[in-house]
């Protein structure tokens, strides 16, 4: 089983900021494989099933950390452990703003480059070996008002958002090859440019 991770901040206020893009993009799994509906549990709201993907079906279990970003490992750790899940089976999508808007990059382990939700997740998994699933969302243009946080705290611009399905649709797939082909063939596909 993969528990695959959306990471963002809950409530109506943050739903369409750039920071939300790993709950968007797990929902939008959840949806296109018809899922279900969310339960809480864990600190956050879950779903478990099975993905079919080329005649096989795998296990899956998605969650959505209510935590705050700051707090996401205190809900990932606690689901994890019940679901026995080692965390080479965790799959995290989140923002990066060190990629180009639009980018979708896989990365088997690795620091948390200033990314406090995985920042969290690391320190209560106690190791960096998960999976990502980068999300780019750019860093703030020339002559932004503000920091790093407001910009990640922004919802995404008119133009970022008429591209944005396609970007989750890019997520979704790069779960989709982890959990049907396994961490180093999904990273070859995804990664070549």
């Amino acid at each position: 089983m993969f528990l695959v991770v959306g990471l963002g901040n809950p409530g109506r206020k943050y739903e369409k900021n750039r920071h939300n893009v790993g709950f968007m993009a797990v929902q939008r799994l959840v949806r296109s494989h018809g899922l279900g509906d969310f339960k809480e549990k864990f600190s956050g709201v879950w779903q478990k099933g099975d993905l079919a993907m080329g005649g096989t079906r795998h296990p899956v279990a998605v969650l959505e950390p209510m935590t705050f970003m700051n707090l996401s490992g205190e809900s990932v750790q606690p689901a994890a452990a019940f679901l026995k899940v080692s965390p080479a089976a965790i799959i995290v999508v989140h923002d990066e703003l060190d990629l180009a808007w639009k980018d979708v990059r896989l990365k088997m382990g690795g620091g948390h480059a200033g990314h406090n939700g995985l920042r969290s997740i690391i320190g209560r998994l106690g190791t960096p070996e998960f999976v990502r699933v980068r999300v780019g969302i750019g860093r703030p243009p020339p002559g932004f008002r503000g920091d790093v946080a407001d910009f990640v705290l922004q919802d995404f611009d008119a133009i970022e958002a008429a591209e944005l399905d396609s970007v989750l649709d890019r997520a979704c797939a790069a779960i989709e090859r982890v959990i049907a082909k396994g961490v180093a063939a999904a990273m070859n596909d995804i990664n070549r440019k």
